[in-house]
């Protein structure tokens, strides 16, 4: 798409998907405001008119990022029958997200390592509480359903939700082939599965 006669905020939203495709291909700390710029053939001072530095581009790539991971995942399991059903769907629906969008776990993984708290770092640490969140809805549903054990802890089910798939993103990562999230999700979360219904831990 041709960037550089775009409304204001379709500009803004170009350049965050550029930030994004660039992560894909590199390592994010990496990507500098020239090298965006270039990728969207535009001088850094056309870039710097929409945002005024660095961070608030990283910034609004997090809430990219949040806008569209929660949509995804709040539309498959809106569509489900049953709480289990609905974590199902939105397990597959996030790792379908970061298959389509490998740049976004290696920019989520980057911020969170930063020591300071950079803006887009309390985006993401936003992002994963309100995340958490919608998967700890949807247990507690199952207990009330008799789908999930009674004892069940909800916090660390919700964590263990999540490390699932950052640990099988991680894995691709290092195998360099982010296909491998699609081959094994479904084996790990039947694994999930069988844990949370019949869980002994306790609260």
């Amino acid at each position: 798409m041709p960037t550089k006669h775009l409304p204001a905020e379709t500009r803004r939203e170009v350049t965050v998907e550029a930030v994004v495709a660039l992560a894909a291909e590199r390592n994010p700390s990496d990507i500098t405001t020239a090298a965006i710029a270039s990728h969207m053939k535009l001088t850094q001072g056309a870039l710097f008119r929409h945002f005024p530095t660095k961070d608030a581009i990283w910034e609004a790539v997090m809430g990219w990022v949040t806008d569209r991971l929660l949509a995804r995942v709040d539309r498959a399991s809106a569509a489900c029958a049953s709480p289990l059903a609905a974590l199902q769907a939105m397990f597959e629906a996030h790792v379908d997200f970061v298959t389509e969008h490998p740049g976004v776990p290696r920019m989520l993984f980057g911020e969170l390592q930063r020591a300071e708290a950079t803006p887009a770092k309390r985006a993401a640490q936003t992002l994963l509480q309100r995340y958490g969140q919608r998967i700890r809805v949807h247990l507690q549903a199952g207990k009330a359903a008799g789908e999930i054990s009674p004892e069940l802890d909800l916090d660390a089910a919700a964590t263990l939700f999540v490390g699932t798939i950052q640990g099988l993103v991680m894995q691709s990562l290092i195998a360099g082939d982010m296909g491998l999230i699609r081959d094994n999700a479904p084996r790990v979360f039947a694994i999930y599965l069988a844990g949370i219904r019949g869980s002994t831990c306790a609260h």
